[in-house]
């Protein structure tokens, strides 16, 4: 492989490791200040908490498009790398079930900054569109191999897919930029306690066409500590 005088190997642009890890940086500050002020935060506070100036972010990311996208990318690279480990009894997360919380609190993050993509890439429909697409199709096998392995260690119930779950988790961000008072990590984590296996498993409802819900029959009780591996669990469904 050659370099050519401009920097160029081959068609692609390369970058010193130093750059790099500017950008990383810098990356990592804006997804920090994102979730705490939103997208639409003021240069100055990305830059004071990478601790660089503001020229120094402009350089990198000259528009504020440039930037979400960036973060966009950057947090989904780090949700998507989750360790293929996850499907044993234990993590470097610890248990099946703290790897799947601590992703989903980390998933919960990103789904702020693309909350904002859409506005960032304003008429740019295709671009979001493709960057939506890239994000269901590389974070759903990581969701479903997380539940699959809560699941097998006797975490949770077993049966929920990751695309319901994914959705419902979206659904109880909304309004975080609108309402300071609505606390959406806790409405989360009541979600996720509900998926957690009890020794009177109480079944998820079943749905039938957007008329309502079909209550299921009872599911046997399981015994303590363990979901029954028998039962069906119906997955959960986003609101009409």
């Amino acid at each position: 492989m050659t370099t050519s005088p401009s920097g160029l190997i081959g068609d692609r642009p390369t970058k010193r490791a130093d750059a790099r890890r500017n950008e990383q940086t810098l990356l990592a500050a804006a997804a920090v200040v994102f979730v705490r002020a939103g997208v639409d935060a003021p240069v100055r506070d990305i830059a004071a908490e990478a601790g660089v100036g503001m020229g120094t972010v402009y350089r990198h990311f000259p528009t504020r498009a440039d930037l979400v996208v960036a973060v966009f990318r950057h947090q989904l690279d780090a949700l998507s790398a989750t360790s293929s480990s996850t499907s044993g009894t234990s993590t470097a997360s610890g248990t099946p079930y703290e790897a799947l919380t601590s992703w989903v609190a980390r998933f919960a993050d990103f789904l702020i900054t693309k909350h904002g993509l859409a506005q960032a890439l304003q008429s740019d429909q295709a671009g979001f569109e493709a960057l939506h697409a890239e994000f269901v199709q590389r974070l759903l096998p990581v969701l479903e191999q997380l539940l699959r392995a809560a699941a097998a260690a006797g975490d949770i119930r077993d049966g929920v897919r990751p695309y319901d779950l994914m959705l419902a988790i979206g659904n109880l961000c909304i309004g975080v930029e609108t309402n300071p008072a609505y606390d959406a990590r806790r409405m989360i984590d009541l979600l996720l306690a509900g998926l957690t296996c009890h020794r009177t498993a109480h079944p998820l409802r079943e749905p039938q066409g957007r008329s309502g819900y079909r209550p299921r029959r009872p599911v046997p009780a399981s015994p303590p500590g363990r979901c029954d591996a028998d039962s069906s669990v119906p997955s959960l469904r986003r609101p009409c």
